[in-house]
């Protein structure tokens, strides 16, 4: 990678990645695109406003700035793809599809990232492995699928240097939660640091893959620098950090905030996507085939999270 278009660029993983990429690759070779612009990454470097559904713009800002890789972030995330399920299909699909072909016709490196959504009730629950069976019962699941598939295709079909993870759920203090079911595990530091309580929509007992941003960082450019030689699978690794339940959080909370408390009032909705989604998923693959590790557990990432989240308010 030395010249890198960012898709998303002001969303959860997009306002925290282009500002590290910039740290590692320079400033002036890191390209933020979104279909807004505001405050942040829009600053402090090249930035393009860009409609992903728009193929001709997407090609016309990624020829312009004679860029060799995308990481295609933009997209609608669970809880809201549920809501608005043609519009996450018309943009997650639209816009990666648009993405790809631009990747194809200026032969560019590509990176976009699926999810545990991917999985479904069917898939075993725990310790998930690399290869099982996907079958979501969530829009935003079956765009993941879809996704995954179609990464595969272009790679297989034309060739395009495709690379791909499946998040578990991510963990910032730096961009507010953006619509998915695992929001709870960011809001509830915040509401540590507020109140001293907060009322999870998560059930008790409901365990997910989750990772701190910076892990989740890290693994892109892990994956992105690595042997393509190496890579059996390419696309849609499983990676994951920390499997944990809301009362896990909240136990960790406590041991920084001893009068910290929690309480329930679920979302019947978000459940139902917890619920279909495993428990632990297996992430021996990306071990082995490029080098996938983490810094951070629960406990670590507690800690940096309520110390980061003061300081904010702070300022």
């Amino acid at each position: 990678m030395k010249k890198i278009l960012v898709t998303g660029a002001l969303g959860q993983i997009g306002s925290e990645l282009v500002e590290k990429l910039r740290n590692i690759y320079g400033t002036s070779n890191v390209i933020g695109t979104d279909i807004r612009e505001k405050d942040g990454v829009a600053e402090t470097g090249p930035f393009e406003v860009v409609d992903v559904t728009n193929e001709e713009d997407l090609f016309s800002v990624a020829k312009k700035h004679n860029v060799d890789t995308i990481m295609h972030l933009a997209a609608l995330l669970s809880a809201k793809a549920e809501a608005f399920p043609k519009v996450a299909w018309y943009l997650n699909m639209g816009g990666l599809i648009n993405a790809l072909e631009v990747a194809r016709e200026l032969d560019l490196q590509f990176f976009t990232p699926s999810s545990i959504g991917a999985f479904g009730p069917s898939t075993p629950k725990d310790n998930t492995p690399q290869d099982a069976l996907q079958r979501p019962t969530t829009m935003y699941g079956v765009n993941k699928v879809a996704g995954e598939l179609l990464c595969d295709y272009y790679y297989n079909r034309f060739g395009v240097d495709t690379r791909g993870v499946r998040y578990p759920g991510l963990i910032s203090y730096v961009a507010p939660p953006g619509g998915g079911t695992t929001d709870y595990a960011v809001e509830i530091y915040y509401e540590a640091i507020k109140s001293k309580k907060y009322t999870s929509y998560i059930n008790e007992g409901t365990y997910m893959d989750m990772m701190y941003m910076p892990d989740a960082l890290d693994a892109i450019i892990q994956l992105m620098e690595a042997d393509p030689g190496k890579l059996k699978h390419r696309n849609a690794f499983n990676i994951s950090a920390i499997s944990a339940a809301p009362e896990d959080f909240a136990n960790a909370i406590q041991k920084q905030i001893p009068e910290f408390n929690m309480s329930y009032h679920v979302d019947p909705v978000r459940q139902k996507i917890a619920d279909s989604w495993p428990n632990s998923i297996d992430s021996s693959a990306a071990m082995a085939e490029w080098g996938f590790k983490t810094e951070y557990d629960l406990d670590k990432m507690t800690k940096d999270m309520l110390t980061k989240i003061k300081e904010k308010e702070i300022k």
